[in-house]
C-alpha cells in the first residue's frame, strides 16, 4: 500500500501530485484505489482525497484492520462520513455487525450514501452523539466536517445524545467486541457512559484522544477497569484490551 497522504503538501512533489485533484468534481464517485477497501465506491467531496486514494489515516487504518476480525460486532463512534464504518463492514463480513454513530446531518447524508452505493447490509446508523448520558444537547460544527464538538450551552445545532449503557439496556443492541472512538475531545464522556459495558464485557477500544489531559484521564479510567494499553506510533491513538 502506498501512503499518498504521507507525502507532504509543503514540498514541490506534494504540491504537484495534489494539483490534479482540484479538478475532480466533488460529486464524482471514485473507486477506492488500495487497501482493504480497494474497489469500493467513494464520493470525492465527502472528505479528503486520501479516502478514495486509500491512504486516509494510513497507519491507523492498518492497525484497525489488524484488530477487527470476521464475525465481530463493531461500534464506530464518531463515524463522520463512513470511512471506518465501511472498513469495519468489510472486515466483519456478513456474519458481523457494525453500529455507526454520527450526529451531524451533512455527515449522516454522506455516510448513508456510502453504505447504499456499496450495498452494505451489515451496518446500522444511529443519528446521535455518544456521551455520558442520554437526552438533548447542542453541537458546534468546526471549520470542516471532520471537526465539531458538544457545546456546554445552547450554541450550535440541537442533537440527540446517548450513553452506550442506556442504548444497550433499552434497545437490545448486540454487545460490541470492538469500539472505535473519535469524538473531538468527548472521549472520556463516551467511556463514562459505557462504564457498565466496559466493566463487564471488556470490548477492545480503539481510541483517538485530542489533548494530553484527556489522554491521561482516559488512561486512568481504562487502567482502573482492568485494561492493558498498547503503545502506538500514532501519538493520538490508544488501543485498550482486556
Amino acid at each position: 500500500m502506498i501512503n499518498f497522504s504521507g507525502i507532504s503538501d509543503k514540498n514541490v512533489l506534494g504540491k504537484l501530485l495534489r494539483l490534479p485533484l482540484k479538478f475532480i468534481p466533488k460529486n464524482m464517485i471514485m473507486p477506492i484505489l488500495q487497501g482493504k477497501l480497494k474497489g469500493k465506491k467513494w464520493i470525492v467531496g465527502s472528505g479528503n482525497h486520501g479516502c478514495w486514494l486509500g491512504s486516509y489515516e494510513y497507519d491507523k487504518q492498518r492497525l484497525f484492520s489488524e484488530i477487527v476480525t470476521e464475525g465481530s460486532v463493531v461500534y464506530d463512534i464518531g463515524a463522520h462520513v463512513g470511512f471506518y464504518t465501511l472498513l469495519a463492514s468489510v472486515l466483519v463480513g456478513p456474519r458481523g455487525k457494525v453500529i455507526a454513530f454520527e450526529p451531524l446531518p451533512k455527515n449522516i447524508q454522506y455516510l448513508k450514501e456510502h453504505l447504499k452505493i456499496n450495498q452494505c447490509n451489515n451496518v446500522e446508523v444511529i443519528e446521535a452523539a455518544v456521551s455520558s448520558k442520554s437526552g438533548k444537547s447542542f453541537f458546534i460544527q468546526g471549520g470542516n466536517t471532520f471537526t465539531g464538538y458538544l457545546s456546554k450551552d445552547t450554541e450550535g445545532i440541537e442533537i440527540e445524545i446517548i450513553s452506550l449503557d442506556d442504548l444497550i439496556n433499552k434497545n437490545n443492541l448486540p454487545i460490541p467486541h470492538i469500539i472505535k472512538i473519535d469524538v473531538e475531545g468527548a472521549e472520556l464522556e463516551v467511556l463514562k457512559g459505557a462504564k457498565d459495558l466496559i466493566a463487564t464485557k471488556k470490548p477492545t477500544i480503539f481510541l483517538s484522544v485530542h489533548t494530553k489531559d484527556i489522554r491521561k484521564k482516559c488512561h486512568q479510567f481504562l487502567k482502573m477497569n482492568g485494561y492493558n494499553l498498547e503503545a502506538s506510533t500514532e501519538g493520538d491513538l490508544m488501543i485498550a484490551k482486556k
